[in-house]
């Protein structure tokens, strides 16, 4: 006999021992929302029934304005969405894509660079990387405004349209430092030192001005599409990243190779923060974090309690329909529970500390799994009884750090579609195989019809013997092939107790979501972009982060960038320093940046 999990928070299936399916409770949750928008138009046209009924006369002349502006709503909705429609459709290429793009963002922090210089002579420059979506530069200059921005970006049109020559020039090491101190640029100077090969390089933007630099650029200025370049934003940021070194002003830009790339970018921008679900909660007024309680844990408004339990009622239904019983199961267990189910051995990371009442260790519950169990075992059971599903809607606590918080995708307390099937050995299959048409159910029921398979089979350290895991993974694998769902393996990416099947699913914006895999694809990202400046940086995954965070420790690593939800979202990662402790959360161009001028001044982060 064998046991199926299902989870839907985490968006995969283990079997077991165990095998999980999950479809996690989508963000989009708002859709029972939607009719509040006609309420106006509903409104109006009852006032023009009400006036009619008692006598009051509406013209003809009114009668048709409405109707006008009814047809020139609907036309310039059509135009908008067409226009839409076309943005979402314009794909958008990265720096490692395309070198051309590459080259334009570097060249154009070189203009911004040269811009500000001749707006304002006194700002002395630092340095200016391209990074994932555009370019920055940091200066040492009197705080600027939003106003002055725009001046800037109008200078750099100008110097744009000059169609000037990028000049690359090798010069000897003492040239550098006397051109560098006869323009007085003291952060130059120590850039330079940190060069440990010559020549050295420098590019010229005509004979107008230059920088130190390794390139590339592009060939002239004339080759950036100035309708395809827009500042967005100005930052404080410290000087190598050390809060004791002066505070610069940082200048954000975006920049593209056309001018449709630009808007189609800036409306993924708009649409993004539109969905942005910490937005929607307050606007809405469907939930809140309260400080006084503590970060990760969420409190339910009215609003959005409601919608919650109209989403919670159709899981029911559905489950009752396909055979599950329903149950309820406490918060806290016997520690000895725990070290019974694995957890403590496996995901003690994860757990909250444990309480001693009347002199027993008690814990907050990390998982439903155990509990389940104890439930089947309550009595013998006969062969005739299997399968055997159960469901919860299940609340559990795990310990997160405060730097990983965000919104609700990553919090301290949460409730899980949770369920289990006990089966027999030859029911295996299509036991799995029901699973995936559920969990393909109640996503499409939010509209999520795209999404990426993975079977992820036996980790290094697991549970069970070979043979089980074997058969595990073969009905996974039959399941898959007997639904017609393409997927990928991967290797060793199972849970400790089962291999599993997880799925991404894809939102509106085409931003893949719920599944432990885009972390792993993220931080792979990471791990190349630090190998290209020439930090030497190793990918650990495969246990719960605290564990991964003590193996570090142990091991005396000086950084460690912890990744996740809300690190994949924002292009950014969360530091923890041996000798600084946590960092805070940094983007990625600026975590590169802190590490090689740490490497260059041979100091501690």
């Amino acid at each position: 006999m064998l046991i199926l999990q299902r989870m839907a928070t985490s968006s995969s299936f283990i079997s077991t021992p165990l095998l999980k399916a999950s479809s996690s409770f989508p963000t989009h949750f708002l859709s029972p929302l939607k009719h509040c928008v006609s309420a106006p138009s509903t409104e109006f046209r009852a006032l023009a029934l009400y006036r009619n009924r008692n006598g009051v006369s509406t013209s003809s002349a009114a009668v048709a304005t409405e109707t006008q502006v009814s047809t020139q709503d609907d036309k310039l909705k059509e135009t908008q969405k067409e226009k839409s429609d076309k943005l979402e459709k314009v794909v958008l290429p990265t720096n490692e894509s395309s070198e051309s793009l590459l080259r334009i963002r570097h060249t154009c922090a070189h203009v911004m660079a040269m811009a500000v210089q001749k707006l304002f002579p006194d700002a002395k420059v630092t340095i200016g990387p391209w990074i994932e979506n555009g370019f920055y530069y940091d200066f040492d200059m009197e705080p600027l405004t939003d106003k002055e921005l725009k001046r800037i970006k109008k200078e750099m049109d100008r110097i744009i349209g000059k169609n000037l020559p990028l000049i690359r020039e090798e010069i000897s090491r003492d040239e550098a430092q006397r051109r560098i101190t006869a323009l007085n640029e003291p952060y130059k100077l120590e850039i330079l030192d940190s060069i440990k090969e010559d020549p050295i390089t420098i590019y010229h933007i005509g004979n107008e001005w230059w920088d130190l630099c390794a390139g590339p650029h592009v060939e002239y200025t004339g080759k950036i599409n100035r309708k395809a370049v827009e500042l967005e934003s100005i930052a404080g940021a410290y000087w190598r990243g050390d809060e004791k070194k002066p505070m610069l002003q940082r200048i954000y830009g975006t920049a593209w190779e056309s001018e449709d790339q630009l808007k189609a970018y800036l409306h993924f921008k708009e649409e993004a923060k539109r969905r942005d679900h910490r937005r929607l909660g307050q606007v809405l007024d469907l939930f809140s974090i309260q400080n006084d309680a503590g970060g990760g844990l969420v409190f339910w408004h009215p609003k959005g309690a409601i919608v919650r339990h109209v989403i919670e009622d159709l899981w029911k239904k559905i489950h009752i329909e396909r055979g599950y019983d329903l149950l309820y199961t406490p918060h806290v267990a016997k520690a000895d529970l725990w070290r019974i189910s694995g957890h403590l051995d496996f995901y003690k990371e994860n757990m909250y500390d444990q309480m001693n009442i009347e002199d027993e260790l008690y814990q907050l519950r990390p998982m439903n799994c155990p509990y389940h169990i104890l439930i089947y075992k309550r009595r013998p059971h006969s062969y005739h009884d299997f399968p055997i599903r159960v469901a919860e809607l299940g609340t559990v606590y795990r310990y997160e750090l405060s730097g990983s918080l965000h919104g609700l995708f990553r919090v301290r307390g949460f409730t899980q579609d949770d369920a289990h099937i006990f089966c027999l050995e030859d029911q295996i299959k299509d036991e799995i195989r029901g699973v995936l048409d559920l969990t393909e159910e109640l996503l499409l029921q939010f509209g999520f019809s795209k999404y990426e398979v993975n079977l992820s089979t036996r980790p290094e350290k697991s549970v069970g013997d070979d043979d089980i895991w074997v058969k595990a993974t073969s009905a996974l694998r039959d399941a898959l092939d007997d639904k017609g769902w393409s997927y990928q393996i991967d290797d060793g990416g199972g849970a400790f107790y089962g291999p599993k099947i997880d799925l991404k699913i894809e939102d509106a914006l085409g931003r893949k979501w719920q599944c432990s895999t885009i972390q792993l694809d993220y931080c792979k990202e990471v791990t190349n972009k630090l190998k290209a400046n020439g930090i030497r940086g190793e990918l650990c995954h495969g246990e719960r982060l605290p564990k991964l965070i003590r193996n570090s420790e142990m091991l005396k690593i000086p950084l460690m960038a912890v990744v996740g939800a809300k690190e994949v979202e924002t292009g950014s990662v969360t530091v923890r320093s041996r000798f600084g402790g946590d960092l805070g959360t940094m983007a990625i161009d600026d975590f590169v940046s802190t590490i090689k001028s740490a490497i260059e001044s041979r100091a501690s982060i």
